[in-house]
């Protein structure tokens, strides 16, 4: 059987490629970096019967094309990139790894409030410049975070900003955490963090009238997907000046276009998707991904999003 693997960070010979090839599967390597058209995609794809794939556009013409696939395992939490009806239909599982990255996001998102707070990207920039800046920042003690989704890195998050001396609200049930609804969230935060799935009910769910109700020195956080904050209104509300700032991790199209309305904003800094992708954060998404991947193809996936929903493997998602 033949495995596609398409995350930039696994290579020929590699841990993950010796699991993979050590029980009898042929692996072929073609990774992800940046946009990938279509045909490109279904091309890597003729022949293959299971993929290790990144944030690949599994479209439903796309799968359609690749008669021999039967699972497809995301290494990373996120499966929105895959149109999980059509596989469904073709009878392919997709599974992604919960929570395999929730340590490295939940530390990277408190690196992001700091540096939103000490303005450290900008006063680098500045130094470099032949500059010397010397702005005042602002401490986390004392502040409010609001974090809006309740999973892994939400919960993550919680123990690392009490330390921090933050105050923490959080639209789920978290412990360590007060329960809040979105508008009060958004109205008492000092930084407003996301960490909610990309659904049909989340998109542009920070929109212009949610951002309308922040406090004027608040900032924004987004380490989940970029689809869930509207763009346009987020710069047009920092270059007013109606919150102060935000830190982006992920955009809703990435990589960044050179039009985009993020760029030139000042107090918006955007990031290239590096929330998860620590060394333990790589190994533990490869590995996990290689041993679900291999379950998938013998009917046993752990972690199928829609397994349930295949007659073929109607019972073999535990």
């Amino acid at each position: 059987m033949k495995i596609l693997i398409t995350t930039d960070y696994l290579t020929p010979g590699d841990e993950v490629d010796t699991y993979l090839t050590g029980r009898g599967f042929t692996t072929r390597h073609d990774p992800m970096r940046g946009a990938r058209r279509p045909e490109d995609l279904i091309k890597a794809l003729t022949g293959v019967d299971g993929a290790l794939i990144a944030n690949e556009p599994m479209t439903a013409d796309v799968l359609a094309a690749a008669p021999r696939l039967r699972a497809v395992v995301r290494t990373g939490v996120g499966y929105d990139s895959v149109d999980v009806p059509a596989a469904t239909r073709l009878g392919i599982s997709v599974s992604n790894l919960p929570g395999i990255n929730a340590n490295a996001v939940a530390e990277y998102t408190i690196g992001l409030m700091l540096a939103q707070a000490r303005r450290l990207v900008q006063v680098a920039a500045g130094v470099r410049a032949g500059s010397w800046p010397r702005q005042q920042g602002y401490e986390l003690r004392g502040k409010t975070v609001g974090l809006i989704g309740r999973g892994p890195v939400a919960r993550h998050v919680v123990p690392l900003a009490t330390a921090f001396g933050m105050t923490v609200l959080c639209t789920g049930d978290i412990t360590g955490a007060r329960q809040a609804g979105l508008d009060e969230l958004l109205e008492l935060s000092d930084y407003v963090s996301i960490h909610t799935a990309l659904t049909g009910r989340t998109r542009h769910l920070i929109d212009a009238a949610a951002l309308a109700r922040m406090k004027p020195a608040a900032h924004l956080i987004n380490t989940a997907r970029g689809p869930i904050v509207d763009e346009s209104a987020l710069a047009e509300a920092v270059r007013a000046g109606r919150i102060a700032g935000a830190a982006l991790d992920v955009t809703d199209v990435e990589p960044l276009p050179a039009g985009s309305a993020l760029r030139g904003v000042d107090g918006i800094t955007v990031y290239s998707h590096m929330g998860g992708q620590t060394a333990e954060a790589r190994r533990d998404s490869g590995i996990d991904g290689a041993r679900e991947l291999v379950a998938a193809l013998a009917g046993r996936p752990a972690t199928s999003i829609n397994a349930h929903l295949i007659p073929a493997l109607q019972g073999g998602n535990p």
